[in-house]
């Protein structure tokens, strides 16, 4: 009970002693502190709007102001940890220290890490656009340099590593997923006027994207039915229900002008075998 005692006693002398000559540092290290905070948001939103006024793009945007951010906070902690008596240097030689242990065991954190500096300085996708990669699909909502964000229309949140993404076959369609639609007709109906009918169809359709020119045609000739195929671009955000709505239109275009989609048909002929 003594020694705990005198254990106690000692670290209480030690605090009381450290608490009265570095008071003053105390209080100035934790003011320097809080205004290298103020400045780092400062100046983190000032290179952002910097950044949008000059209409950069987002991720290089962000990665910009959130450099700067950490940037100034490190420099502050070099500035007020020697007031509060720390010394930083036996840290920078310790962190030199395990760096090479640490860096071995999170490879793949730092590959993600080097691969998402090569995403940003690259720019392979920007936020916005609609990727494929390493077979997943959505459109880019963050590029982190850890990991890629994307979402898709059934509200998915999909996140990719970075590593995945660098030396992988992308495919980026901007904001816009094509879109494959095929209807069949009878043979004997008027194709000029299916082709109208369907175009017109189309045109009135929202969720397309303005951008690109649709490609309307025969794609093939089948048993029962002329197979005519539309190729257009829609809007990745909405494009289930603008594949829903324009099936729907089409098959509408067409019953009002009277063209018939036909049934699957076969025709059957029995032979009779010589006698």
């Amino acid at each position: 009970m003594e020694q705990e005692l005198a254990q106690f006693t000692e670290l209480y002398t030690q605090i009381v002693s450290y608490l009265v000559n570095y008071s003053f540092q105390i209080v100035g290290a934790v003011i320097v502190f809080l205004i290298g905070l103020f400045v780092s948001r400062r100046a983190a939103s000032l290179i952002l709007n910097l950044c949008e006024r000059k209409n950069l793009d987002i991720t290089l945007s962000r990665f910009f102001a959130s450099s700067a951010r950490i940037l100034v906070i490190v420099a502050t902690l070099v500035i007020v940890l020697p007031k509060l008596g720390i010394q930083i240097t036996p840290f920078i030689a310790a962190i030199g220290a395990v760096g090479l242990g640490a860096g071995l065991a999170v490879q793949g954190l730092l590959s993600n890490y080097s691969s998402g500096l090569s995403i940003i300085f690259t720019r392979p996708f920007v936020v916005g656009d609609t990727i494929r990669v390493k077979g997943v699909w959505g459109i880019v909502e963050e590029v982190h340099l850890a990991h890629t964000l994307l979402t898709n229309e059934e509200g998915e949140v999909i996140i990719i590593p970075n590593k995945h993404i660098v030396g992988e076959i992308i495919n980026n369609s901007q904001s816009d997923t094509l879109l494959e639609l095929s209807v069949g007709i009878a043979y004997d109906s008027n194709i000029d006027l299916a082709l109208d009918a369907i175009r017109g169809a189309l045109e009135q359709l929202d969720g397309l994207s303005t951008g690109r020119t649709p490609q309307l045609g025969i794609a093939n000739f089948g048993d029962s039915a002329i197979e005519i195929e539309a190729r257009v671009w829609g809007l990745t955000r909405t494009i289930h229900e603008t594949r829903f709505a324009a099936n729907y239109a089409i098959a509408a275009a067409l019953k009002k002008a009277d063209i018939v989609i036909p049934f699957p048909q076969r025709e059957l002929r029995l032979l009779n075998g010589a006698s």
